[in-house]
């Protein structure tokens, strides 16, 4: 891994380093005599009450300063955020869905991470299989936790197989290590029929039960397939038979192990339920929504704020026309909500426009795959607004990910646009225009 130049890039107003006169510019060198090689290290060596920091000045100019934070952050922003190169994936798994990635697409999109640090820091998924025994022995020894892992199947053989990694039999063995030493780790497994779901899942739902409550949750969601798909492993989409049968399968479980633990653990993600036509489980049935970034519980989520963000709705005269696009698989339940909210408010008129994934093709359907040339081709509206789900942007952008732009939407179809998030409160008010008051 190479280490970055530790160059502050700046400092936060108001904070202990401003404070403590530390600048942008200013190169941080030590902390607590010690040396530090990534963001890690550096959150680790600054958990103190007291810091002290040997920074070199932009002059040239050694300075040793000594900090009383009592564990508050210190406001510090480096030039490269992680301090240190990403790791990157040596995986090649049957399933991986940048390989099914068209070409001509912008480069960083095709970039596989697999970083304990964008795990611990960002919530990313990581394999493990990266990382040396010095590697385990650092994470140990920092208390990283919790940490998201990419599991997909306890079976050392099969897991080597999946990942095409002779490596990655070692994964449940590491995590046995880090629940000795009191570590947490949220896991998924990317079920792919006929090949880890049926006997292989159990197998894989029972060992990670076994490291409860370290393991604290595991999420199942399905392989993902595009049209994009020449010369990769030949795997099958999962149909609404086979939908049920593993919903049935780890509702079982679930039961069994809410009975022994008092938590369901296992948790599958809302296509199943959707493909499967089965009704999603309420909100209590995922327990304060653990997996929430993985499409576990979206649905139920959203209905529970929905309910009670439209009881605060005032009755009051409206003219409001918007139109709203969502991915196939959520369009029924966004239709229903819509539905609502205009029986709720007569003057209000919303057009819900599910749009096809043509650009991945295959069956992704999912609403945080649309991309902005399938919008611009599949809807028409005379809307005031055309709302668009955040989720179908790259973080902290206004790029789909086939790099159409939020502007170039707007220019195609002639039509002001809103994003909303998941959340049944700024779901009405992009809507609405105005703030609910609670």
């Amino acid at each position: 891994m190479k280490k970055a130049d530790t160059t502050i890039e700046y400092v936060e107003s108001g904070s202990l380093a401003e404070e403590a006169g530390i600048r942008a510019g200013d190169r941080l060198l030590k902390i607590n005599g010690e040396e530090f090689s990534d963001l890690l290290e550096y959150r680790y060596l600054t958990s103190e009450p007291e810091v002290t920091l040997e920074v070199e000045k932009t002059d040239g100019a050694i300075e040793i300063i000594t900090i009383e934070s009592d564990y508050e952050d210190l406001g510090l922003n480096f030039h490269d955020e992680l301090i240190g190169d990403a790791m990157s994936c040596t995986n090649k798994c049957i399933f991986c869905f940048i390989d099914q990635l068209p070409p001509g697409m912008r480069e960083t999109v095709y970039f596989k991470d697999d970083d304990t640090r964008l795990s611990f820091l960002q919530g990313n998924y990581v394999t493990l299989t990266n990382m040396s025994d010095s590697d385990i022995e650092r994470l140990i020894r920092l208390h990283v936790s919790p940490i998201n892992i990419s599991v997909h199947t306890t079976n050392p053989e099969l897991r080597v197989k999946m990942l095409n990694n002779r490596f990655a039999g070692k994964c449940y063995g590491i995590m046995k290590k880090f629940a000795k030493n009191n570590m947490y780790m949220n896991c998924q497994i990317v079920s792919c029929p006929g090949i880890n779901d049926g006997a292989e899942l159990d197998r894989t739902i029972a060992d990670l039960a076994a490291l409860y409550p370290h393991v604290a949750s595991v999420s199942v969601v399905p392989v993902g397939l595009t049209r994009y798909r020449g010369g990769l492993c030949r795997l099958k989409p999962y149909t609404a038979e086979t939908s049920r049968q593993i919903i049935e399968q780890v509702e079982k479980w679930q039961e069994r192990l809410l009975g022994k633990f008092g938590s369901r653990i296992v948790y599958l993600s809302d296509e199943f339920y959707v493909n499967a036509g089965v009704e999603i489980p309420g909100a209590d049935a995922y327990e304060g929504f653990p997996q929430l970034e993985n499409g576990v519980g979206l649905i139920a989520s959203m209905k529970e704020e929905f309910d009670a963000a439209i009881e605060l709705v005032k009755d009051k005269p409206r003219d409001i026309h918007v139109c709203i696009v969502t991915g196939e698989i959520a369009y029924e339940f966004i239709k229903s909500l819509a539905d609502r909210l205009m029986k709720k408010c007569p003057g209000v008129k919303i057009n819900v426009v599910p749009v096809k994934n043509n650009f991945f093709g295959g069956g992704v359907n999912v609403t945080g795959l649309v991309c902005g040339s399938d919008i611009i081709e599949q809807v028409r509206t005379d809307a005031e607004y055309l709302i668009i789900p955040d989720v179908m942007l790259r973080d902290d952008d206004e790029i789909f990910l086939d790099d159409v732009t939020l502007r170039e939407v707007e220019a195609a179809l002639n039509v002001k646009t809103k994003t909303s998030l998941n959340d049944g409160y700024d779901f009405i008010e992009k809507i609405l225009g105005e703030e609910l008051e609670f």
